[in-house]
């Protein structure tokens, strides 16, 4: 059985690839259960293919350059498992996240998702976490909708971290057709049909670095930021309006 690691990247980002494939190597796994790591270049070249490892665990794609979501999105018509786990190129995994997002998973069939506490990794190689983490256990649908919107749009697990059932990433659509925000409407339209899970344990090394798309000023950008928040809203709202659930009843 498998988890379907998927990782969009660009060259930029490439270098990172190693770090975060040593991450995927020091996972430890139940019996019978193994990862399949899918990179989806966003473009076509030379540029990432040099960072790739040789591994018969991990394929590599290319595609038309659309974004991290349209890369992601692609990537699921090459993946097999029953789970999807995300795992952007310049960030890392902690020891023993993947088998806790699927401890959970596994264990409660109504759980559609999992997250995880993150820490940032500053470029000295520190690391720093923030307060403001909900209490661990079961996120209630609609939960994060309600704090995103209390809380000049940040919700309160990170969507980086993010553990899927694949059928519900299909079903959804994949990731939204942004330039940013992506990931947070996904994570808006999982919880909006389905109850989540947040792990205080540490799942995920988050990455800080000059070349990342959050620090970039068109991130920023009032007039952009204000449409990628309205209609990942109006996504997520018009889910739990039509009463879509998972599981099916």
């Amino acid at each position: 059985m498998r988890i379907t690691v998927i990782t969009a990247v660009h060259g930029p980002s490439a270098h990172f690839l190693p770090d975060a494939y040593k991450s995927l190597c020091d996972q430890e796994l139940p019996d019978d259960w193994e990862w399949h790591w899918l990179i989806q270049q966003d473009g076509m070249g030379d540029e990432v293919a040099a960072y790739v490892p040789d591994d018969p665990r991990v394929t590599f794609k290319q595609g038309r350059p659309g974004g991290p979501g349209t890369a992601r999105t692609l990537a699921l018509a090459h993946t097999d498992g029953a789970y999807i786990k995300v795992l952007d190129a310049d960030d890392q995994l902690a020891p023993g996240a993947l088998a806790r997002d699927l401890v959970v998973l596994e264990s409660d069939p109504a759980v559609g998702w999992a997250t995880s506490r993150v820490l940032d990794l500053l470029p000295d190689g520190s690391t720093a976490g923030f307060p403001g983490d909900p209490e661990p256990g079961v996120v209630e649908r609609g939960e994060v909708l309600e704090f995103w919107q209390a809380n000049n749009y940040r919700a309160q697990v990170h969507p980086a971290t993010l553990f899927a059932r694949r059928e519900l990433v299909v079903a959804l659509g994949g990731w939204m057709a942004l330039p940013a925000s992506e990931d947070t409407g996904l994570l808006l339209a999982l919880n909006a049909v389905s109850s989540g899970w947040f792990t205080a344990d540490v799942g995920l090394l988050y990455r800080k670095w000059p070349g990342q798309a959050t620090s970039q000023a068109a991130h920023t950008d009032p007039a952009e930021r204000d449409a990628r928040m309205a209609v990942v809203e109006a996504r997520a709202r018009e889910l739990s309006y039509l009463r879509w659930t998972y599981p099916a009843s």
